[in-house]
């Protein structure tokens, strides 16, 4: 029970996110159909940064010295890099909704197209193969230990604490606490309620002095930023430490993920949890007896969130209430 609650811990947490950054998107009135590829290129950069920093020898200087608060530190650092990165990609899409006043649906499929090719191009040249690796061993650098808590191997921390402080990422815990508070900004402050009310009526905002261009471009930029820590997160935690530009359909998922919470973070925080849990269990059914009674194939479970969620949405889809406004372009002069 314990690996079943830390494997869905990992596989929702990239979803959470990267479907809030959708929210911000189109909660501005952008759709961001681009999450899938900018989840891609924030995975590459974050493990072209972490590379970098290990041929300097930053993070083998800190992993020798038992430096465990340095290690996440670099970490964290790794963290901000990708979201630096995804808010320049998706600054594209931006431009184009924006100012060039494309068709938003358009311009994001470009991007998913655009990524993966860029970032394989880009490995070639880099590693001259497929797939970009971090060296050794470095995803369990950046787990939480007993021994880095101050404990031994042999304590026994409850049920809660082995599940919840032991062979845990600290990326997860920074990614739900920026979830938490970034949902509090969305609905909580004068930013939030300026953000929606473009994504609902831009021409009322605009007569109350609202700039719509710049919500709608600090909407799409924060979008950006959250897929693209989702990305890094993702090839951190689930895709072994590389990148190979592909995300396993994650983009896509986390936009299944927004539709069924309704644009609303708690629904979406329960949603994620719920995808995560079904996709978890691919790694985990053969330790519960009655599931591995079945001889279900592995891959069956592994089929399991994406086929869930085309049920979901079957069922949901029309009860779900977008922002009035998302995927119009705004044009001022129109008003």
């Amino acid at each position: 029970m314990t690996f079943l609650i830390q494997q869905t811990l990992l596989y929702a947490v990239p979803l959470m996110i990267v479907a809030l950054a959708g929210v911000f998107a189109e909660r501005s009135g952008i759709i961001n159909l681009a999450l899938e590829g900018i989840m891609i290129f924030g995975a590459f950069v974050g493990v072209l940064f972490v590379q970098l920093m290990q041929q300097s020898g930053a993070f083998d200087g800190a992993k020798a010295d038992g430096n465990w608060l340095a290690l996440q530190g670099l970490m964290l650092l790794a963290m901000l890099v990708t979201a630096a990165a995804g808010t320049l990609f998706s600054l594209l899409l931006s431009f184009a909704s924006v100012n060039l006043r494309a068709d938003q649906t358009i311009g994001g499929t470009a991007l998913n197209l655009l990524a993966p090719a860029l970032v394989l191009f880009l490995i070639r040249i880099i590693a001259n193969q497929n797939t970009l690796y971090i060296d050794g061993d470095a995803a369990s650098w950046f787990m939480i230990r007993k021994s880095d808590l101050g404990f031994s191997r042999s304590d026994n921390l409850g049920f809660l604490g082995e599940t919840f402080l032991h062979r845990v990422y600290l990326a997860t815990y920074v990614c739900i606490l920026l979830f938490v508070v970034l949902s509090v900004i969305l609905y909580k402050t004068r930013f939030g309620l300026r953000l929606r009310s473009c994504g609902e009526n831009p021409q009322a905002a605009d007569s109350l002095g609202i700039n719509v261009y710049r919500m709608r471009y600090a909407g799409t930029s924060i979008s950006g930023a959250l897929a693209g820590i989702g990305g890094f997160v993702y090839a951190l935690t689930t895709a072994n430490c590389s990148s190979n530009g592909d995300v396993a359909g994650f983009g896509f998922l986390a936009l299944a993920v927004m539709i069924f919470g309704n644009w609303k973070p708690l629904n979406i925080a329960g949603a994620a949890l719920l995808f995560g849990l079904f996709r978890a269990l691919s790694n985990v059914y053969t330790g519960f007896s009655f599931l591995a009674s079945l001889n279900i194939p592995s891959s069956v479970y592994n089929m399991l969130p994406y086929v869930i969620s085309l049920i979901v949405l079957a069922f949901t889809s029309q009860k779900s209430r977008a922002p009035k406004a998302e995927g119009i372009p705004y044009d001022k002069g129109a008003r």
